[in-house]
């Protein structure tokens, strides 16, 4: 086991479920909050880790939203998504697709370009600097309404040459894919790709709604749909990438138990499931931590694990060409560690 450890750790990996504000470990935060004269509900940096004790995920979402209120200026989102972009660097992440929340921002008063400049301008030097690709995903928060949702595309119209996909986030009970078929509708219309969480707390019902009236191009998290086996024969048949995310799902009390985890599952059921950190300063890992997570207690071999980086580079919302590059640099450090 701890030589598939050594393999993972060292492997090119993507990333395709990452909220940038789910990134934004404790340190950061009481620097942010200091920088703006924001006062923190926390002594110390340990308190804030000691919050981080989720039962479900409002829970965890009351906190989220919480902490991203010390980021006001566009240093903030930059020096945030530096952090980010650093730390996977020393994982060998080479691809990332992040997510942000601007309704999380421009409802505070913070400007869609301010959020958008900060993290935009921190990926442009991310590729200078450490070779990492991305792409910026746009999400709507499902338990605000749907006008707030078209307001918020309405915004970043204008950033279209920044801006990939839109997506679905936040309280998924209660919230269903349909309240937003409208919105993602535009949103494909003006060229935007789609994802979208289904799944994840909310019944297999929302992930076909996700499919059918989202029209997404990839589902985030997707756990729940094992439980219909037709709609699993749907996703295979239809190559519908999954984004799993494993810590996340134990934190959140998914899973209470890592053996219990279905990612190994999907795989083995032909499902294209790709891994993921989702909020790693939240849930205690980034990319090595979550394979960490799954490795072991799900008994699972080098080949799942070249199964799910394989299927991350296919899922990516990169060009064709630099999908064959991705895989072509994947198959070269697989060579290079047989011979060494």
């Amino acid at each position: 086991m701890q030589d598939l450890k050594a393999f993972y750790t060292g492997m090119p990996k993507t990333e395709l479920h990452m909220h940038i504000e789910g990134s934004l470990e404790p340190e950061l935060m009481f620097e942010l909050a200091a920088r703006n004269n924001i006062k923190l509900p926390f002594a110390t940096v340990e308190d804030v880790r000691k919050a981080y004790d989720f039962s479900n995920l409002q829970d965890f979402l009351d906190i989220y939203y919480q902490g991203m209120g010390v980021l006001i200026t566009e240093q903030d989102f930059y020096d945030l998504t530096w952090a980010y972009l650093t730390k996977i660097h020393g994982q060998n992440v080479v691809h990332t697709e992040i997510f942000f929340d601007p309704q999380g921002h421009t409802d505070r008063g913070v400007s869609f370009e301010t959020v958008i400049t900060g993290i935009s301008r921190a990926l442009e030097e991310g590729l200078e600097t450490y070779g990492i690709s991305s792409r910026l995903i746009m999400c709507f928060l499902r338990h605000l309404s749907e006008d707030a949702a078209f307001a918020t595309l309405e915004q970043a119209l204008s950033h279209k040459d920044k801006i990939t996909g839109v997506g679905l986030d936040s309280s998924e009970q209660g919230h269903p894919p349909s309240k937003f078929e409208r919105v993602f509708a535009a949103a494909k219309e003006a060229g935007f790709l789609a994802v979208a969480h289904a799944g994840e707390e909310g019944p297999p019902d929302y992930v076909y709604e996700a499919l059918d009236l989202l029209k997404i191009d990839r589902l985030d998290h997707g756990n729940r749909a094992l439980e219909d086996d037709a709609l699993v024969q749907r996703l295979i048949t239809e190559n519908m990438a999954l984004t799993v995310c494993p810590l996340s799902n134990y934190h959140l009390a998914g899973v209470s138990d890592m053996r219990q985890h279905p990612l190994r599952k999907m795989l083995d059921l032909g499902l294209k499931a790709t891994l993921n950190s989702d909020d790693p300063a939240y849930f205690g890992g980034y990319m090595n931590e979550n394979f960490e997570a799954v490795v072991e207690p799900l008994g699972m071999t080098r080949e799942h694990i070249l199964a799910l980086a394989r299927n991350g580079i296919d899922a990516s919302f990169t060009s064709v060409v630099q999908k064959q590059e991705l895989q072509d640099q994947l198959s070269a450090y697989v060579a290079d560690y047989d011979a060494a």
